[in-house]
């Protein structure tokens, strides 16, 4: 059974988001402020967090950054919630790590959905092929583990991050475009768009390549898509 903790400073709507995740089989775990949340993090060690960017004290963000600088939590799947719909929010969300971003109002029936997908995602990450290693230029990929080191140092990624690696480093040299990207990293989730492959594209290149500007592994092939490094 997968333990959720839900953060929201609405009491309402976080006993509403907890009542149908319970029914769907989740344990659930609520917190209404920040400090919270984080403290709950480390001692409840769940195994999904939908958190609201709307908080009394530390708010969502500041909340989201502890957790993935941590290497304790730096993998634990994130659902963010917001009243706000500006796509700058979305984008922020996303770039620190976020693995999905709902507006309010929202669908509940939705975010269950959406959850089920994440840890999905988390599960079939593990599970991704009998070869267990990979290797090039200083970057390690330990399937198996999920365990990514670079020059021998650990990267921290999130669940859709690290997917986004092991699918793209399968294929060295095969250009993929976004859609295909999507298609095989996210699955057929709609709600999904394009700009979020960019974004995941650009954290995972902060996590693992030395020089942004001039990527050694993830590489773009303009007009199309983006591609692993070529292995000769």
């Amino acid at each position: 059974m997968a333990k959720i903790l839900v953060v929201d400073d609405e009491k309402d709507i976080a006993d509403l988001v907890s009542y149908n995740l319970e029914r769907e089989g989740f344990a659930v775990v609520k917190a209404f402020d920040g400090e919270t949340a984080l403290a709950k993090v480390r001692s409840e060690k769940p195994d999904l967090l939908i958190l609201d960017l709307m908080l009394p004290g530390v708010g969502g963000l500041d909340v989201c950054k502890k957790i993935r600088a941590n290497p304790e939590t730096s993998s634990l799947p994130m659902i963010m919630l917001t009243a706000k719909a500006d796509e700058t929010d979305k984008i922020i969300g996303l770039e620190l790590g976020a693995d999905d971003y709902m507006t309010k109002p929202f669908s509940v029936k939705e975010l269950v959905a959406r959850v089920r997908t994440v840890l999905r995602r988390v599960q079939e990450g593990k599970k991704l092929s009998a070869e267990e290693r990979f290797e090039f230029q200083g970057l390690s990929i330990d399937y198996a583990s999920c365990r990514v080191r670079v020059e021998g140092k650990p990267a921290a990624l999130s669940p859709t991050e690290l997917k986004l690696l092991f699918f793209l480093s399968r294929s060295p040299g095969r250009v993929y475009s976004r859609d295909q990207i999507l298609t095989h990293v996210w699955g057929d989730n709609t709600f999904i768009t394009d700009r979020a492959v960019d974004v995941h594209i650009r954290r995972l290149r902060s996590s693992i390549e030395e020089n942004m500007e001039k990527p050694q592994y993830i590489l773009t092939v303009r007009g199309f898509g983006y591609k692993f490094a070529d292995i000769r």
